[in-house]
């Protein structure tokens, strides 16, 4: 039995609103404006980008792979001139508030005010225009933004033990995917806390496979109980395939697919060492895998022991597995709803 193993998925097309694996790990800010922000619909739509924009510029852009962080704003319509024509034109005064914070426990991390000024034909034109200065790149927003990334940074040192019990607490109710997806979203740059949360990620994967591969080694015993013949074991077969080849059980999968080859008639036999040939090519496969990030990782094993580092290699090809399944997990969720009061 293998001690490590990748295990590999067939890839799959994901919608925008999907988060994609590069999306994990990393700080992501979500655009949202509350309905009660009375503006044109064109400028909420020009504001929307503007905040998005922002948010890419410093690498904290993506899908909704945490819903939690929110960059978000309030507009403050000031003066309003009219100007002689023609045409004669309407120049607006706003103060736009830009707020980073955390929709979960409705807080705000950082603001920042920006006055613009915009002029058009009529006051929606204006308002539009006065969207448009806004410089995602500006020294002010920079500032605005480094802040709020180090409150989020400051969050999840200070909140790690809480995260970790949580997650304990979802794994004793067998919510797996739940708590895998809790560990994968804390970032990277949170590195004490994401290390901690790396090495929770095996234990709770590891339980996780283990658990459903016996609940699936049982429904393929049932399976083949109720039709002991060629099509009962092409039946258990297809079953026994989703079990993870790293699981604990798969000495007991290959003594039952013995079982049930013993009492197959000699032309159904076929079948059978088909399927264990494609299984053992799988294994043989994911094998090498790991034989080739084991020799990248020992070119630097004396690097590592002077320093301590971590076999970076081996950890990259374990999160993309726990990614995965993290992914698959947002699939089935609700829609976040936010109810901020700022």
């Amino acid at each position: 039995m293998l001690i490590l193993m990748v295990i590999f998925s067939i890839s799959t097309s994901y919608s925008q609103d999907v988060p994609k694996l590069d999306d994990f790990g990393r700080i992501v800010l979500n655009t949202y404006l509350p309905v009660k922000l009375k503006i044109p619909e064109e400028s909420r739509s020009l504001l929307e980008t503007k905040l998005t924009q922002i948010a890419s510029n410093y690498g904290m852009g993506g899908s909704a792979v945490n819903p939690r962080f929110i960059i978000t704003a309030n507009v403050n319509i000031g003066t309003k001139d009219i100007i002689a024509g023609p045409p004669q034109m309407i120049a607006q005064n706003i103060d736009l508030t830009l707020f980073i914070g955390d929709a979960v426990e409705n807080k705000v991390f950082c603001n920042t005010v920006i006055s613009l000024k915009g002029v058009g034909t009529n006051e929606n034109k204006a308002f539009i225009d006065a969207i448009k200065q806004i410089n995602p790149k500006g020294k002010e927003i920079e500032k605005f933004v480094e802040n709020g990334k180090a409150k989020i940074v400051s969050y999840y040192s200070t909140q790690c033990d809480f995260i970790l019990k949580n997650v304990k607490n979802l794994a004793d109710q067998e919510k797996y995917d739940e708590a895998i997806y809790e560990l994968t979203i804390v970032p990277e740059v949170c590195q004490s806390c994401y290390f901690r949360c790396l090495d929770t990620l095996s234990v709770i994967y590891n339980k996780k496979i283990n658990t459903e591969g016996q609940k699936k080694l049982l429904q393929a015993k049932i399976v083949w109980a109720a039709n002991p013949n060629a099509d009962g074991a092409a039946q258990a077969t297809d079953i026994l395939a989703i079990i993870k080849p790293d699981a604990s059980c798969q000495n007991e999968v290959k003594n039952f697919i013995n079982e049930m080859e013993l009492k197959l008639k000699e032309d159904e036999k076929e079948k059978m060492k088909l399927f264990i040939k494609q299984y053992e090519d799988e294994l043989s496969l994911q094998k090498e895998q790991i034989r080739i990030a084991e020799e990248k990782s020992k070119r630097d094993d004396e690097f590592r022991e002077k320093e301590a580092v971590r076999n970076t290699e081996l950890d990259k090809i374990w999160v993309d597995t726990y990614r995965k399944v993290a992914i698959e997990y947002t699939k089935n969720q609700p829609k976040f709803i936010y109810n901020i009061s700022w």
